[in-house]
C-alpha cells in the first residue's frame, strides 16, 4: 500500500513539474531545408520566423521561446531522424519549418502519432487538406494547388489558348500543375515533369519550343527555377512564349539570382511586399532592417507561422499543455497578417486573397515584384469539403 501511495505521489510530482515546465517556455522544433539547391527557401522561412521571436525579446506569446533549428537536407531520411529527436528527446510543443512535400509527407505520420502540433509555413499537400485532415496539422501558406489555380484563371482572362507546363516530379510539383489544370480552360500543349533538383534544362527547352505554345507555366522552386529562367531567356524562347509561374518561382530570391531576364514574368501569390496595410509595412521594414534584403513569400510565411504560434500561446494564457485549448487558439488565428485577410477553413488550411504580380524594373532601377491586380478574394481550396475533422 505504501509503495502504491509513493508511486502515485511520484507521478503527481512529475505531472506538476511537467506543468510548471510547460508554463515556463514554449519549445519549438524548427526543421527546414538549409543546405543544397533549396536552401534559400528554408533560410528565408527561418529568418521570417526568427524575426517574430527575436522581436519579442526571445519570447512567443509571452513565454520564452526555446527554438531548436535543424537542417533536413531535403532528405526524408534525415527528416525522420530529426523528428524522432524533436518528439522523443526534446519533447517539443510545436514543429514547423519544412519546405518540400517530399520531406513532409514521409515524416508527418510520426509527428501526428506523437500528438505534436505541426504548423506548415510552406507546403500544403492535398493529403492533409482532405480525408487525412488532422486537428494537429495547420497550414499558414496555401494548399499546393491554390497559387497555380489563380494563374490558370489569369491565363483564361488573357485568352491564352495553348499552354506548356513544366514542374519537378514530386508531390508539390504534380499538385501545382493539377491546380493550374483545375481552372485553365485552354489546351495543354505539353506537360513535362523533371527530376527534383535538376539544373540543366536544355533538352526540356528544346522540346518545349518545338511544341510552339502561346505561353509557358512553370513551377521550379529554388535553384531549379533560377537555372531554368536563365537558360530559357538565353535561348531566346521568351520572345516566342512568355513565362508565367506561381509567386514562389518568381520571388525576390530568384530575382536576385537571375536579374534582368526576370523582367516581365507574371506570377500569382497570396502576398506581395508592396501590399498597403500596417502589418505588411512593419514586416517589410523590420525584415529589411534585420537582413538587408526584401522578404520573399517564404519569409512572410515563416513570419506568420511564428505569429500564429505566438497568438495561440497568448490566447491560452501560456497554458499550452492544454492541447485542446491550444489547437482551438491556433485555429482562431488571432493575429495581423502582412497578407491582409486570413482565416482557417474547416481543414486548417487558409481562406485568403490571391494577387497578380509582375516582375518590373522600378524607378530606382531595382528589379522587383509589383502588384498589378487581385485574382481571388477569400479563396478556399477545393478539398475542404472532404475533411471530416476529428
Amino acid at each position: 500500500m505504501k509503495g502504491t501511495i509513493s508511486l502515485l505521489a511520484g507521478i503527481a510530482l512529475l505531472a506538476l513539474a511537467s506543468t510548471a515546465h510547460a508554463a515556463d517556455k514554449v519549445k519549438v522544433g524548427f526543421m527546414s531545408t538549409l543546405s543544397g539547391p533549396g536552401a534559400a527557401l528554408g533560410v528565408d522561412i527561418r529568418d521570417g520566423f526568427e524575426l517574430v521571436a527575436k522581436g519579442e525579446g526571445g519570447k512567443l506569446g509571452g513565454l520564452s521561446a526555446d527554438v531548436t533549428i535543424a537542417d533536413d537536407q531535403q532528405s526524408p531520411d534525415t527528416g525522420r531522424q530529426v523528428v524522432e529527436r524533436f518528439t522523443k528527446r526534446d519533447r517539443v510543443d510545436v514543429i514547423t519549418g519544412m519546405v518540400f512535400s517530399n520531406v513532409l509527407l514521409p515524416v508527418m505520420p510520426a509527428i501526428l502519432a506523437s500528438g505534436t502540433v505541426y504548423v506548415s509555413p510552406n507546403t500544403g499537400p492535398e493529403d492533409y487538406a482532405a480525408e487525412k485532415c488532422d486537428a494537429n496539422f495547420f497550414v499558414v501558406s496555401w494548399q499546393n494547388e491554390d497559387t497555380a489555380s489563380a494563374m490558370g484563371q489569369v491565363m483564361n482572362d488573357r485568352s491564352l489558348k495553348n499552354v506548356y507546363l513544366i514542374a519537378p516530379n514530386y508531390p508539390g510539383g504534380r499538385e501545382t500543375l493539377n491546380g493550374f489544370k483545375r481552372t485553365y480552360k485552354g489546351t495543354i500543349a505539353g506537360e513535362v515533369y523533371t527530376r527534383l533538383g535538376q539544373l540543366d534544362y536544355a533538352a526540356e527547352i528544346a522540346t518545349l519550343r518545338a511544341a510552339k505554345p502561346d505561353a509557358v507555366f512553370f513551377f521550379l522552386p529554388g535553384g531549379m527555377g533560377t537555372n531554368f529562367i536563365k537558360q530559357y531567356v538565353s535561348a531566346g524562347a521568351q520572345q516566342d512564349a512568355r513565362l508565367y509561374t506561381p509567386g514562389y518561382s518568381a520571388d525576390e530570391d530568384t530575382i536576385k539570382s537571375v536579374g534582368e531576364p526576370m523582367v516581365g514574368i507574371l506570377n500569382t501569390a497570396q502576398w506581395a511586399h508592396d501590399l498597403d496595410n500596417p502589418a505588411n509595412r512593419k514586416f517589410v521594414a523590420d525584415f529589411q532592417k534585420a537582413h538587408g534584403r526584401l522578404p520573399t513569400m517564404y519569409a512572410q510565411q515563416g513570419y506568420d507561422a511564428a505569429q500564429l504560434i505566438a497568438a495561440a500561446v497568448r490566447d491560452t494564457g501560456g497554458k499550452i499543455e492544454d492541447k485542446a485549448a491550444f489547437r482551438q487558439a491556433l485555429h482562431a488565428a488571432r493575429f495581423d497578417s502582412p497578407r491582409g485577410t486570413f482565416r482557417f477553413n474547416t481543414n486548417n488550411y487558409p481562406i485568403q486573397d490571391y494577387y497578380l504580380r509582375e516582375v518590373v524594373k522600378d524607378g530606382a532601377g531595382r528589379i522587383t515584384n509589383k502588384t498589378i491586380g487581385k485574382v481571388y478574394t477569400g479563396y478556399a481550396d477545393p478539398f475542404a469539403a472532404r475533411c471530416k475533422m476529428k
